[in-house]
């Protein structure tokens, strides 16, 4: 996480212990409060509540993921390599992910995953754009590559090179 107040560094660590160990919707302000050792006010200087608290830790592990990949034109011109970058800022962030992404946030970084790099990819061909093949394509990719990685987690020790393999074509 980048830089912050320490009443936000606070806010952030109690909010990560908690989540590690409940659902979003189980952590109340007050207790958030509490255990960060600072009054609501203060939490509320900075978050509207306990969901824009998540949403901008999700934003910022999406930003931190997507920072990460060193070329990001690779997504056309080379899509294995792009998978393996992509694959490796998954496990860079795969602690946070677990937490930040559990429980009803399942399925928020695949989807934002998958709406961040297709923009991406129709800025380097907006020609494609609206074509069903490459739609289906894109969907079976992106989706693929992020379940093959995080259901296979301890499973296979290759599996980032397996993942870049198998996403070597793109449309």
């Amino acid at each position: 996480m980048k830089k912050q107040p320490k009443s936000v560094r606070r806010i952030i660590n109690a909010f990560l212990e908690m989540r590690a160990s409940r659902p979003l919707e189980k952590i109340m302000v007050t207790e958030l409060c509490e255990k960060a050792d600072i009054n609501k006010s203060t939490f509320y200087a900075y978050y509207r509540d306990i969901y824009d608290l998540s949403e901008k830790l999700e934003n910022e592990i999406i930003e931190r993921i997507l920072t990460s990949l060193p070329s990001p034109e690779l997504i056309v011109s080379d899509p294995s390599l792009f998978a393996r970058h992509l694959m490796n800022a998954f496990q860079a962030n795969s602690s946070l992910i677990s937490i930040i992404f559990s429980d009803s946030r399942t399925s928020a970084l695949p989807e934002r995953i998958d709406h961040a790099l297709r923009e991406l990819f129709y800025s380097l061909k907006p020609e494609l754009r609206g074509d069903p093949k490459t739609e289906l394509t894109l969907t079976y990719k992106i989706y693929g590559a992020y379940y093959a990685f995080f259901k296979n987690d301890s499973r296979e020790s290759d599996k980032i090179d397996i993942i870049g393999r198998l996403s070597s074509t793109l449309p």
